[in-house]
């Protein structure tokens, strides 16, 4: 299955060979042929997006440069665009219209990208395997049986399946990752602060990011080129100057050090997924590479850090879903109580769905007096030590090299009895979102299930040009890693 490439489609239409509005139809095709299978997106808006891609050739007729001229971009459904459906996979927000544009999606379409619409997630982003919607689970389409990863599965299920040629996603612990590696595609969390928060709805708000999907290294940095940078609107953005991470792309891993983290590669992990990854890092040596261990000793706490710290943010931020100022509403029934009480418990009984509820309450606790100091504030302790084990890495190295995932895409409802199997999915991926460092998934290799294998590269804060660099190798030695045929 080929996976579209916005670079591709841009220079075909820099070369006169096809145009904004045909690119922009073209996809619209295809998701109206494939969705109804995968259930990717919850909303397509095409007469929007016609009209917008008529716009862009106009201009670029007229001599303007637009830098995302002919990328069709799909938008994960917890990122407002104006004036449409902003749901984040919920019944709570049924109803509910964006008053103002997200900065990142703004940028994009001043750059001369054409959003087509919104993709489904893991309701409010809580998820690992996007089976947690009100809208329904997405499928994966290099296996309809298999999930896609959560909680942004729709924006990689859209891409993977030619339903668009960029897409946005957002990672809170794994989420931009993980879907990456389970469809084979392209997937960049960046550093917690280079993209703008503003107009994203609030899961942990210390851990969200924004990130861009892309078919190749080159188009994630084409994306990220053009979001990142410091916004007023959010005072979690960073005023640190971004890099050209075009010229990224060509700077080759000679001299470079990258380190493995044995933490990273114990008992769990696939066998398969482990060879990939040990002739990935043969194949960088090859290329030049200094490829050395590295520790990370606070690992194995990840997992039970982030989902005490983020299970707490999401209780105080989904507390403004209240059946009152917007989205759905309950009749308040009478019974013990106020009315307005009934109100509020009827309309979060019946608008929220179960993991939702379940990370409330669990966060709920972690805050709740005499229980404070024992789970919450110690896991803000756990969180410093674990940023400091890569800031210690990272004086040795510059990208480490791990796993994304300790198994390839597994079945539909395989590990939905299971809330605590479930979390594990997350096991490589949560502590960068804890450090707050950036982190690239490229496509590595092909499992011997047909399941594709994603290796996963962490950096610096703001040093997203040397995951770029890096995975751009990664690319173009992939050939060398694979054992299996797509």
């Amino acid at each position: 299955m080929s996976i579209p490439s916005f670079v591709s489609d841009r220079l075909r239409l820099t070369r006169g060979e096809t145009s904004c509005q045909r690119l922009v139809s073209f996809y619209l095709d295809r998701q109206r042929g494939a969705d109804d299978s995968l259930n990717a997106f919850v909303s397509v808006d095409e007469s929007r997006a016609i009209d917008r891609a008529r716009s862009v050739d106009v201009s670029v007729a007229s001599g303007e440069v637009l830098p995302l001229a002919g990328m069709v971009l799909a938008v994960k459904d917890v990122i407002c665009t104006k004036d449409g459906p902003v749901t984040c996979g919920s019944r709570i927000l049924e109803g509910f219209k964006s008053l103002y544009e997200a900065t990142a999606v703004r940028r994009l379409e001043k750059a001369g990208a054409v959003v087509i619409g919104k993709t489904n997630c893991d309701e409010f982003a809580m998820g690992s395997s996007n089976e947690n919607s009100f809208f329904g689970p997405v499928r994966n389409p290099v296996d309809p049986s298999r999930v896609p990863g959560g909680s942004s599965g729709g924006s990689a299920a859209a891409l993977r399946a030619g339903m668009c040629n960029a897409s946005l996603g957002t990672d809170t612990g794994g989420s931009i990752r993980q879907p990456a590696a389970f469809c084979g595609v392209t997937g960049l969390k960046p550093t917690y602060g280079r993209v703008s928060r503003y107009g994203l709805v609030a899961y942990a708000s210390s851990f969200d990011c924004i990130g861009p999907f892309g078919g190749t290294v080159a188009d994630v940095a084409a994306t990220l080129q053009v979001m990142a940078g410091l916004d007023p609107h959010d005072s979690t953005s960073a005023p640190v100057e971004p890099a050209d991470y075009g010229a990224a792309l060509d700077r080759g891993v000679s001299g470079m050090r990258i380190g493995i983290p044995q933490e990273f590669m114990g008992e769990g992990l696939d066998p398969e997924i482990r060879a990939a990854l040990e002739k990935t890092a043969e194949q960088l040596e090859t290329e030049g590479a200094d490829v050395k261990d590295v520790s990370l000793p606070h690992t194995e706490y990840g997992i039970a850090t982030y989902y005490i710290l983020t299970t707490a943010e999401a209780s105080s931020n989904l507390a403004r879903y209240d059946g009152v100022r917007y989205g759905y509403r309950a009749e308040a029934l009478e019974g013990d109580g106020s009315r307005l009480e009934r109100l509020y418990t009827e309309s979060r009984t019946q608008g929220f769905g179960t993991e939702v509820k379940r990370r409330i309450m669990l966060g709920t606790y972690v805050l709740s007096s005499g229980y404070y100091d024992a789970y919450y504030g110690k896991a803000q302790r756990v969180r410093s030590l674990i940023r400091r084990d890569f800031d210690e890495a990272f004086e040795s190295v510059d990208v480490i090299l791990t796993p994304a995932t300790p198994s390839t895409a597994f079945e539909i409802g395989s590990k939905t009895h299971d809330p605590l199997e479930m979390y594990l999915n997350d096991i490589y991926t949560v502590t960068a979102n804890l450090a707050g460092i950036p982190g690239l998934v490229v496509p590595a290799a092909v499992h011997s299930d047909g399941l594709p294998i994603g290796l996963q590269l962490l950096g610096r804060h703001f040093d997203e040009a040397s995951l770029i660099a890096t995975g751009r190798v990664l690319e173009s030695v992939r050939s060398g890693v694979t054992s299996h045929q797509e």
